[in-house]
C-alpha cells in the first residue's frame, strides 16, 4: 500500500500546505515522490525514531499537520512513550503511517514482528486507529481522515497488489460487510491485510472488516453479532488487545448470545520467514 500511499500524501500535500512529512531515515524507493516535489516539507530525522515523534508534536503545536513514516516496530515500541506524552496528551494532529503490521517483516526476525501496535494504540485515550485492508480503501481513508483532530494512528501493509473487494468503502466508526451469506451461521471479522487469507476460506460464512479500530463500530456489531451463532475474529497481531478482544468487550457490555473464538498469535516461537509462511507457522493462514 506504500505507493498509494506516497501518491495520496502527494495529492493532500498540494491542496494543504501544512502537510509535512517525516522519516527515520526509511522509505527508499517509496516516499522519494513527495520527498522531491516538497522539499522544504520533508524530513529525514535518521534513526532516532523518539526525537521524530518529539519533532512531530513541536511541528503540529506550531500549525502543521506531520505525517510520521516508520516501520511499525519502530513507530509505536520505540517511541511509544513520545506518543503519550505528545499527539496524546496534547490532542495534537500527529499522523503515524505505521508500515508492515503483523508479519510482514518476518524475514528480518522477532524484532520486526509487528503484532502489539492495535492494541497499544488504542489504549490510547484520543487516538484514532484505522487499519486499511487494501489500496483503494486507503486512499478514501486518507482523503476522509487525515484533517481529524487529535493524533492518528494509520497500521498500513507494505504490499501494493492486495484488493480485497471493498472498492475503496470506508467509514469512521464503521465495518464493512464484504461477504454476506443470508444462511451461514458463522461470522469472521478480520481487519487489516489479512482480510486476503479471510477471503481464501471456502467455508460457508458472512465476512466483516473493521478498518476503523477507534472509534470502532460498536453499534454495528451489536447488531451482527447478535444474528450468528459463531462469530471468528481472525488477526495478525496478539490474541490480547486486538479485534477479538474489542469484539469480546462488545459482547460482555451487552450480553450478547454468541460463542466467540479469536484467531490470531498466541505466544512467540523461534521462526524467522516470509509471511506466507508465518501465517501457516502461527495457524492464521486460511
Amino acid at each position: 500500500m506504500r505507493k498509494i500511499l506516497i501518491e495520496t500524501l502527494c495529492q493532500l500535500a498540494r491542496q494543504n500546505e501544512q502537510i509535512v512529512l517525516l522519516t527515520g531515515d526509511l522509505g527508499y524507493t517509496v516516499i522519494e515522490p513527495f520527498a522531491e516535489e516538497f522539499p522544504d516539507r520533508f524530513y529525514n530525522v535518521g534513526v532516532a525514531e523518539q526525537n521524530m515523534m518529539g519533532m512531530a508534536t513541536g511541528l503540529a503545536e506550531a500549525g502543521y499537520i506531520p505525517f510520521v513514516y516508520s516501520i511499525v516496530t519502530f513507530a509505536t515500541l520505540r517511541a511509544y512513550e513520545f506518543i503519550r506524552n505528545g499527539p496524546v496528551w496534547h490532542n495534537l494532529p500527529v499522523r503515524i503511517l505505521s508500515i508492515g503490521g503483523g508479519l510482514e517483516y518476518g524475514t528480518l526476525g522477532l524484532t520486526h514482528y509487528g503484532l502489539e501496535d492495535i492494541g497499544m494504540m488504542r489504549l490510547q485515550p484520543n487516538m484514532t486507529v484505522l487499519v486499511p485492508a487494501d489500496n483503494l480503501q486507503l486512499k478514501t481513508m486518507l482523503k476522509k481522515t487525515w484533517s481529524l483532530p487529535g493524533p492518528i494512528y494509520y497500521r498500513i501493509s507494505k504490499y501494493d497488489a492486495r484488493v480485497v473487494g471493498l472498492r475503496g468503502r470506508f467509514g469512521l466508526g464503521r465495518l464493512q460487510l464484504i461477504r454476506h451469506s443470508p444462511k451461514a451461521k458463522i461470522l469472521i471479522l478480520t481487519t487489516g491485510a489479512i482480510t486476503k487469507e479471510v477471503m481464501a476460506i471456502k467455508t460457508d460464512c458472512s465476512v466483516g472488516i473493521i478498518s476503523s479500530i477507534s472509534p470502532a463500530p460498536v453499534r454495528q456489531l451489536k447488531q451482527l453479532l447478535s444474528k450468528f451463532e459463531l462469530v471468528m475474529t481472525v488477526e495478525a497481531h496478539y490474541l490480547s488487545t486486538g479485534i477479538g478482544s474489542l469484539v469480546a468487550e462488545v459482547i460482555g457490555d451487552y450480553n450478547l448470545p454468541c460463542r466467540l473464538v479469536r484467531c490470531g498469535v498466541k505466544t512467540i516461537n523461534q521462526f524467522i520467514g516470509s509471511e506466507a509462511y508465518l501465517h501457516k507457522a502461527y495457524k492464521i493462514s486460511s
